[in-house]
């Protein structure tokens, strides 16, 4: 017998409707359904939950081939969330163009660095771009970093693809106003991104 069917008939044993096992469990209806109509299966955690709550044992839920891909999705899991993190880390890290002396400024004939909440020797559209593309990149790391467990198929698509095309766009409005520093700082960023985007891959 398979997990799925197990799940079922435990659950069926017990007289619980999915949305009952589900709020006993501390998942949502939908995973139950999943689980129980063979389309996925539990991490080792919600696993562990479940053999708990029905008295029994881990191997008795699964047979050998099911502790194997439940093993794999669990790596998957794990992997997917280590990289979603990095991302979030490194869209945030663009925060500090905003405190940090990364743009250049001429004030009476001199350049100096400034941060980009300091920076006022250049034109206003140019410093609305600025903020726009940093705070851009900061809105996309807390999201990557808030919505890891979000199951909504577009996001999962898209995600690393919006980062590395923000991180792009970072670089090339700092290096078109002639910013080094910060076009650096956003390349070196963007390097590490698809570094990672390569190993996954």
């Amino acid at each position: 017998m398979e997990f799925n069917e197990k799940l079922q008939e435990l659950r069926k044993q017990k007289g619980l409707t999915q949305e009952e096992l589900a709020e006993k469990l501390y998942v949502s209806r939908t995973a139950i359904s999943k689980w129980e109509s063979g389309r996925g299966y539990p991490n080792i955690e919600s696993l562990k939950a479940i053999a708990k709550f029905f008295s029994v044992t881990v191997d008795e839920l699964l047979s050998s081939g099911e502790v194997l891909t439940i093993a794999e999705e669990d790596n998957k899991r794990k992997e997917k969330h280590f990289y979603d993190l990095i991302y979030g880390l490194l869209d945030l890290c663009i925060a500090m163009l905003l405190f940090l002396p990364f743009f250049a400024e001429k004030a009476d004939g001199i350049i100096q660095s400034v941060s980009l909440i300091a920076l006022d020797g250049v034109q206003p559209y140019l410093k609305i771009a600025y903020f726009a593309v940093v705070i851009s990149m900061i809105v996309m790391g807390i999201l990557t970093l808030a919505l890891q467990n979000s199951q909504w198929v577009a996001w999962v698509k898209s995600k690393t693809m919006i980062s590395l095309m923000l991180g792009a766009i970072a670089v090339l409005v700092f290096m078109i106003s002639s910013q080094p520093y910060a076009a650096v700082f956003a390349f070196a960023l963007l390097v590490i991104k698809a570094f990672m985007l390569i190993k996954r891959g």
